[in-house]
């Protein structure tokens, strides 16, 4: 199977901001750790990052024709604020999970309201760039059953 990892705004400087919330790894080592976690599990792993609320859009547009069979995906910012990522998960049909790094929970109140976890199969945070492995093994085992739950 195909697999999507989405990374909204600001992830790409991953590992030199605020490293108090986001920790100092990497967008590039989350990726490849995800592209093996993946591969190890027979499944491949796309990867992209965007600034740019139109540009994740279309990129999740564009994962239907390809026949992603989910979605991995850290909204960052826009998952507080944007209908758009909202209504493009709803309308591709695609399996998804949210993450995030930092507990939302426990950061500014505007932060504690996803716009896309209710639509979401799952939703990880908190456990810095492990939220991406948990979240990715979770939304693998939606398709493997059981044999995926000693994983976790």
């Amino acid at each position: 199977m195909k697999i999507l990892a989405i990374h909204g705004p600001n992830l790409n400087l991953l590992g030199e901001r605020e490293s108090q919330h986001y920790g100092t790894t990497t967008l590039e080592q989350i990726n490849g750790d995800l592209v093996e976690i993946a591969k190890k599990a027979g499944h491949s792993l796309l990867y992209y990052q965007s600034n740019v609320e139109g540009e994740l859009v279309n990129r999740i547009q564009e994962a239907r024709k390809e026949e992603v069979g989910g979605i991995l995906i850290n909204p960052a910012a826009y998952g507080h604020t944007s209908v758009a990522l909202r209504d493009v998960l709803l309308a591709v049909k695609i399996p998804f999970v949210e993450v995030h790094l930092s507990n939302i929970a426990a950061r500014e109140e505007f932060r504690h309201k996803s716009l896309i976890s209710d639509i979401a199969h799952g939703v990880i945070f908190g456990f810095g760039p492990k939220s991406y492995k948990i979240g990715l093994l979770g939304l693998m085992s939606l398709f493997e059953g059981s044999k995926n739950d000693s994983k976790l």
